[in-house]
């Protein structure tokens, strides 16, 4: 394990398959790739170009992988939608004699619980699995050779926070906060400019490991261009933590500088701001972006679903940073704060939103693309 690899086991999340895991406790996400999945097929109709591919080469297998794959189920699911829809198109065509055979590469972190993601494996799968440890910044594939690259609900995560947040010598020193929501202009900014980067990087090596015309499909949660962090549920979510983390430093069960110097490692993006940083990229063709509709937004917010959600998503941050003992006692506190804010049973406070980003890799990469490792 090397010392980037180091750097990312704080962010996984919950393994096994008890109720504090995130398998157990992440039907939010399953939500979004539910709405994907029309889009999905609709876009890889449209975009596979199978007809170039056999009179070129036959393909013999269609390799996918899925980037922050986590535990399942979720990733079983996206695997399947896009499986069916590389079936349908090669049936639309008269190409059914032709599917070939599915390789299937689950991604995420080296501390992922990979043992309770193979244990779960679909028995009636119809595709080979490998598990790729490694963080989804860098390259992780030999190049030009997989043809299909997924990656939901992950790329909020930063990898890494923003130096400037956690030194007091900087403007954007985050002094009392835990995120970005309602903190000054400065800290939004340094969290900006480091999701610009990890976009960045993140894009460029799937440039470097999908076939020219590789398809890529992201789905991204981010926040409209009119709406408030700071005016959400979210925002009200991380706001309360932070205040607990305070309680529990007056307290004197955490210190008070152990607090100061956490912050959480999430940039939510608007959908021009996507835009703008694909473009800036210059490796991929947009082909679409699309706002999905969640049937969360439908629905009247559950709280202590959204805390079980909350322990599966964030509590090996908390161990990493504070320690173990003080992850039942923060969350606990948590629940009972944020049971009593009236915004949190507010629908209208749902403000997120979720990005369906569908890109095809451009056939002849720029110089240096072209020649890196």
């Amino acid at each position: 394990m090397n010392k980037e690899e180091l750097g990312y086991r704080k962010y996984r999340m919950e393994g096994g398959d008890g109720p504090c895991s995130y398998r157990q406790n992440s039907n939010y996400q399953k939500l979004s790739l539910d709405s994907a999945k029309e889009l999905m097929n609709e876009l890889i109709d449209q975009n596979l170009d199978l007809r170039n591919s056999y009179n070129v080469c036959p393909l013999d297998t269609f390799r996918i992988a899925d980037f922050g794959c986590s535990v399942g189920p979720n990733t079983f699911i996206a695997i399947e939608n896009i499986i069916e829809a590389v079936r349908n198109k090669h049936k639309s065509m008269n190409l059914e004699s032709k599917i070939p055979e599915f390789q299937v590469f689950f991604n995420d972190h080296v501390d992922n619980d990979f043992n309770c993601l193979f244990k779960n494996l679909p028995s009636n799968r119809q595709y080979s699995a490998a598990g790729v440890p490694g963080s989804f910044h860098r390259r992780l594939f030999p190049r030009s050779t997989l043809h299909f690259a997924h990656c939901s609900t992950s790329l909020q995560w930063l990898s890494k926070v923003p130096e400037e947040v956690t030194d007091k010598n900087s403007p954007a020193w985050n002094e009392g906060r835990i995120h970005y929501g309602g903190a000054a202009k400065e800290v939004k900014e340094a969290y900006f400019i480091q999701y610009g980067k990890d976009l960045d990087s993140f894009l460029s090596a799937r440039a470097q490991e999908l076939v020219p015309g590789g398809l890529m499909a992201l789905i991204i949660m981010g926040f409209p261009e009119e709406a408030q962090l700071s005016e959400s549920i979210l925002g009200e979510t991380f706001k309360t933590l932070g205040s607990c983390l305070q309680d529990m430093a007056t307290e004197g069960i955490i210190e008070e500088e152990t607090v100061d110097s956490f912050n959480l490692p999430f940039y939510y993006p608007s959908a021009s701001e996507l835009e703008t940083l694909v473009e800036a990229n210059g490796l991929f063709e947009m082909e679409r972006t699309e706002e999905l509709v969640t049937p969360i937004k439908r629905q009247k917010p559950d709280v202590r679903a959204a805390a079980l959600h909350l322990r599966a998503v964030l509590g090996g941050l908390i161990k990493e940073h504070f320690g173990e003992g003080i992850v039942d006692g923060l969350l606990k506190r948590h629940f009972e704060k944020f049971v009593q804010n009236p915004i949190v049973s507010d629908q209208n406070y749902i403000k997120e939103a979720h990005y369906f980003l569908f890109l095809k890799r451009k056939m002849d990469l720029p110089t240096p693309w072209a020649g890196q490792s």
